[in-house]
C-alpha cells in the first residue's frame, strides 16, 4: 500500500481538527489507527505535531491537554467562572460521604467497601457506590482473596479525564499525618469485610 504523504503543516492541522472535533478525548494511538492511518506518521513526528499544538495553545482560553484516554481542547481553568454562565444548571453537588468515598478509592486503589467503612468509621450507602459506578468514576476490579470475596473498587479513565488528569500521580499528596492514619487503619489485621 502507498501512502499519502502530509508535510508537519498538514501533520499538524489534521491533528489539531481530529482532536477538536472528536466527542472524547483522542490517544496517540487512535489518531494512528483512525485519521492518520493512510499516512506514514513516525510516533516522533506525531509527538512533535502534538507538542506544536500544546504550545500554541498555551497562551490562549483554549488549551490542548492530556488526560488519561488522550488529547482534547478545554478552556483554561482561569476561565471556568465567567464560561459557567453558559450553563445555567447548577452543578451536581456530590455530599461529603460521596467525595470522602471516591478520595479513598482514588488514593488506596484497589479498596474494598469494607476497607472504606473502616477509615470512614461509617457504612457506605449503596446509592454513593451506585452512583460513583453509574458515573463511571469506579469500578470493580477484582475480588480481595478473603473469605466473602468481596470486590475491590479503583478509579477510572472517565475518573481521570473528569479531573483533568493524565495519572493518578497527579492527584495531590495526602498530608503525611493522614497518609500514615490510613496506612494503620489499613493495616489492622481486626478490619473484616461485612458479612
Amino acid at each position: 500500500m502507498a501512502f499519502k504523504r502530509l508535510s508537519d503543516e498538514q501533520l499538524v492541522e489534521l491533528v489539531e481538527a481530529a482532536i477538536f472535533v472528536s466527542e472524547k478525548p483522542l490517544s496517540k494511538r487512535r489518531l494512528q489507527e483512525t485519521v492518520l492511518q493512510d499516512f506514514n506518521i513516525s510516533a516522533k513526528r506525531l509527538t512533535q505535531a502534538i507538542d506544536s499544538l500544546v504550545e500554541h495553545y498555551s497562551t490562549r482560553g483554549v488549551q490542548l491537554v492530556e488526560v488519561a484516554s488522550g488529547y482534547r481542547f478545554q478552556a483554561g481553568p482561569s476561565l471556568a467562572e465567567p464560561l459557567s454562565k453558559l450553563w445555567p444548571e447548577k452543578a451536581v453537588k456530590y455530599s461529603r460521604a460521596t467525595i470522602e468515598t471516591l478520595a479513598l478509592i482514588a488514593y488506596r486503589q484497589p479498596i474494598t467497601r469494607g476497607e472504606i467503612e473502616q477509615v470512614r468509621g461509617v457504612a457506605v450507602s449503596s446509592n454513593i457506590m451506585k452512583s460513583l459506578l453509574e458515573r463511571e468514576w469506579i469500578t470493580v476490579v477484582g475480588q480481595k482473596d478473603v473469605p466473602g470475596k468481596p470486590a475491590l473498587y479503583a478509579t477510572t479513565k472517565q475518573f481521570l479525564d473528569y479531573f483533568s488528569l493524565s495519572g493518578l500521580e497527579q492527584l495531590p499528596n495526602l498530608p503525611e499525618q493522614q497518609d500514615v492514619k490510613l496506612e494503620q487503619i489499613l493495616s489492622d489485621p481486626s478490619v473484616r469485610e461485612p458479612s
